[in-house]
């Protein structure tokens, strides 16, 4: 049975082995140590579940993709990578249900390379999505002045093809032959991806996890001393001033802890892990990445007003709005 995206559990010739054989094998070592016999089921349950998330992350995101689609006032920089961001993580739900797919119905090293390459390119356009949205706030109250211009939108659209780019290329690279298919001994804990492509991804991440979080240092303290300008402006109190900062802080606390806890495990464990280290491993970090892709639309279109006021227009039947309004900039959601 192929395997698109699996963990290395081989044998002594280094060879692949199915997921009942490589179970057996770990308990066998000693790798796992369970207190009483497995149940056999003749599909891996961590399988299933990444399917589950699949399922959820297509739907969640499908709707805003569709929403911010026949939206015409939705159309602003923020709501374009808003929109690019949906579109990365419904490619990645709907490549988690076909890895599902074609690992339990078809057998073939090409679709494994394929399935693998679309994971891969569509996490990566997630991932450097947010980082876009992040580059976008920061921007927005920088140059708030100017932030509603064509240039803004021009950067945006620059931002984008390098997004998508870099995705793409990095998604290319397993089916051009960066893979591990004919050498074994250079797998990854994710076949047929090699361990030096793997090193490529988590380090990629890091250098996006630590801009963001620079980004995200200057937009507080932009956020804190323009409630202290309000305050000092409209004469409130100290506590005033002190629930409009608490507030900005606390989204961006929020923002970022979701991020780093769905995807540090999991690029921690791409550095250090090995390819004959228990598939579980692999298992238990690489599903709270997916569950980042899952919260997305929550964090970033769910919450939002406009897209609120979208989907109820739309599941009441009235597609024409009652009145014109402004789109609001990244620095007021």
């Amino acid at each position: 049975m192929n395997e698109s995206l699996v963990v290395n559990d081989s044998s002594a010739a280094g060879e692949p082995v199915p997921w009942m054989e490589a179970e057996s094998l770990e308990q066998h070592n000693g790798s796992l140590e369970l207190s009483a016999a497995p149940l056999e089921f003749p599909v891996n349950p961590w399988d299933i579940m990444l399917c589950m998330s699949g399922t959820v992350i297509a739907c969640e995101n499908a709707i805003v993709v569709a929403i911010i689609f026949y939206t015409p006032t939705l159309r602003t920089p923020m709501f374009v990578l808003i929109g690019s961001l949906a579109t990365a993580d419904l490619l990645a739900g709907m490549g988690l249900i076909l890895n599902f797919v074609f690992q339990y119905v078809i057998s073939s090293e090409t679709i494994s390379l394929i399935t693998v390459g679309f994971l891969v390119a569509s996490f990566t356009a997630s991932i450097s999505s947010l980082l876009a949205i992040t580059v976008d706030r920061y921007f927005s109250l920088y140059n708030a002045l100017t932030y509603f211009s064509d240039k803004t939108l021009q950067c945006v659209h620059l931002m984008l093809i390098v997004t998508w780019g870099v995705s793409l290329l990095l998604g290319l690279l397993p089916v051009l032959g960066w893979n591990c298919l004919h050498e074994p001994a250079s797998c990854s804990i994710v076949r047929p991806l090699t361990r030096n492509n793997v090193m490529l991804l988590a380090t990629s991440f890091f250098a996006i996890f630590v801009l963001m979080l620079t980004l995200y240092f200057k937009i507080c303290k932009i956020v804190c001393r323009h409630a202290h300008q309000i305050a000092l402006q409209q004469h409130f109190f100290a506590t005033s001033h002190y629930v409009a900062t608490k507030k900005g802080v606390s989204t961006l606390a929020i923002i970022l802890g979701t991020f780093g806890a769905s995807w540090l495990p999991f690029a921690i464990y791409c550095l250090v892990g090995e390819r004959e280290y228990p598939s579980v491993y692999t298992y238990a970090t690489l599903l709270p990445a997916t569950y980042n892709s899952m919260i997305n639309p929550i964090i970033y279109a769910y919450r939002n007003s406009e897209i609120q006021r979208s989907i109820y227009m739309l599941l009441c039947g009235c597609f024409q709005a009652n009145g014109s309004y402004r789109s609001r900039s990244p620095s007021e959601v």
